[in-house]
């Protein structure tokens, strides 16, 4: 019984660690919010004022939006603690190596997938959206966001090792990411043409209880294969 204490111990000095970090480097927090932003306002001015077509278009641009945003600040996830060789000590550290990446994922979400969030709503009454397609735009998002920092994890951990591995990062995360782009947009889809929305947003739940079942222990056996 003592053993849970310690291991939710070790996870909350890890996030907090994580996130004093990650307030150093703000620029790398801005970026994706700014991203994510420029590419949901640029489309009104791109395709025109009219409220039928933008809020046809928005569940689509909206999630395609935050995964692009979500990947931007994926590779910073274990970049840093490689470069100054507090991931090997981190990996040599008594707590399990999943507990680790469950506080490095927990870190990004809170600085990326949550920020998303809070700016949805305004983004989505600038495409129009209605209110109830906003409420379940929410969410999917706070179902959708986790599982995409999760699988990242898998990703980043795999490509932390080498040079420009951004690319080969991309590759890796992308297919794996469209099932969550399509249950996304399909449930805000839904939503604004008055159909239920339910079965989108269960699978989006089924979708996060694997990641969060599989996916801190992938990752961390990655991050041991990289180290070494």
């Amino acid at each position: 019984m003592s053993e849970a204490p310690g291991l939710f111990t070790a996870l909350g000095v890890l996030i907090r660690r994580d996130l004093l970090l990650a307030l150093r480097r703000r620029a790398q927090i801005l970026n994706p919010l700014v991203f994510f932003v420029i590419v949901v306002t640029l489309f009104p001015l791109g395709l025109g004022p009219e409220p039928n077509l933008l809020q046809k278009l928005a569940p689509g641009v909206l999630w395609v939006a935050a995964l692009l945003s979500a990947m931007l600040s994926l590779e910073a996830m274990f970049h840093s603690d490689f470069e100054d060789g507090s991931l090997e000590q981190l990996l040599l550290a008594p707590q399990p190596v999943f507990i680790t990446v469950i506080a490095k994922v927990l870190t990004h979400w809170l600085l990326s997938g949550l920020p998303l969030l809070l700016l949805a709503p305004l983004l989505a009454l600038w495409l129009h959206l209605s209110p109830d397609a906003i409420v379940v735009l929410l969410a999917s998002l706070a179902l959708g966001t986790p599982v995409l920092s999760l699988i990242g994890a898998i990703g980043v951990a795999l490509t932390v090792g080498l040079r420009r591995g951004g690319v080969l990062l991309s590759l890796l995360v992308l297919p794996l990411y469209i099932p969550v782009l399509i249950m996304g947009a399909g449930a805000v889809d839904a939503a604004a043409s008055g159909l239920a929305a339910g079965a989108h947003l269960s699978i989006l739940g089924a979708l996060l209880l694997l990641s969060l079942s599989l996916a801190p222990w992938a990752a961390g056996a990655a991050l041991r294969i990289s180290v070494e």
